[in-house]
């Protein structure tokens, strides 16, 4: 009696102990997620701020301008068309340097300007290239001034870079808690080896003893996903009163319920498997292997 009271107490232990570690696991890996989402965001919204200005000629007027800005509306590559007219460029210039250059020419020098921001696909030098030559062949178009290349490259270069890392980190984290989450089902089912080795004493199917060690611990899995889930909840909505605003501008709800749905099914997916593969592993061994 004494000593089936030992076995149930070790046996909840070692599930404690599960839930406890596979949680620890499946946080840390919901934190790089949100940091991988956060980092794709924020190399969206860089690479989407990225500017081109269309220079027109000097006779071309506002309302020509205008024109041409409605005709670029269906060019792929154009968002947010933002026409700057003869007047605003002046006003603009004598706000930034205190020169009234009308008062200095007599006349207004400038020209109308379009400006636009590119789809991320385009934000690349190959790209750019190619947008400066099909706009500077535009009727009125005085000149092109687009993001420099090297800077683009430069920018590209160091975005790729740091997703390379964020990948490599993520991989190594997830063959990490692979192994974690192996070794500790693999005590919950160490617990229970003797129960197994008498379950096959009076005839049980070794399908009927993997079923409720799966189980158990698939269901082990699921409530410390669920706890994980909670806790990066949690994390997010706490974010803006420690001074971290920006972070729920990046990360929505649908994200966070992507990657709390994506660490439940995780949780579940190894605690299951590992449990099959350990209870396995005890199903072929002899009554004196059991106390090695």
């Amino acid at each position: 009696m004494k000593k089936d009271k030992e076995v149930k107490i070790s046996y909840w232990a070692a599930h404690t102990t599960t839930i406890v570690s596979v949680t620890l696991v499946l946080l840390i890996l919901g934190l790089i997620a949100l940091i991988s989402v956060g980092a794709r965001k924020e190399t969206t919204r860089v690479r989407e701020s990225l500017e081109v200005s269309v220079i027109m000629a000097d006779s071309i007027s506002n309302e020509g301008a205008r024109a041409c800005m409605e005709s670029m509306k269906a060019l792929p590559y154009c968002r947010n068309l933002n026409l700057i007219t003869k007047e605003k460029a002046l006003a603009d210039w004598k706000a930034d340097t205190g020169e009234d250059l009308e008062a200095l020419f007599g006349v207004n020098p400038l020209s109308p300007e379009i400006s636009f921001t590119m789809p991320e696909a385009y934000s690349i030098s190959d790209s750019i290239a190619k947008i400066e030559k099909h706009l500077s062949s535009l009727p009125g178009v005085e000149s092109i001034a687009t993001p420099q290349g090297q800077m683009v490259e430069q920018m590209n270069h160091n975005i790729t870079r740091l997703g390379t890392i964020m990948g490599g980190i993520a991989l190594v984290l997830l063959i990490i808690s692979f192994v974690l989450i192996n070794n500790t089902v693999h005590l919950t089912v160490y617990a229970r080896r003797f129960t197994i080795h008498t379950m096959q004493l009076v005839g049980a199917t070794n399908a009927f003893i993997r079923r409720p060690m799966t189980l158990h611990n698939l269901l082990a899995g699921v409530l410390a996903g669920v706890i994980a889930s909670a806790l990066l909840w949690l994390a997010v909505g706490v974010a803006p009163k420690a001074g971290f605003s920006e972070l729920q501008q990046v990360i929505d709800w649908q994200v966070l319920a992507v990657i709390s749905g994506a660490l439940i099914l995780t949780g579940a997916f190894i605690c299951a498997v590992t449990a099959a593969i350990a209870t396995q592993h005890y199903l072929r061994k002899d009554y004196d292997e059991l106390f090695r």
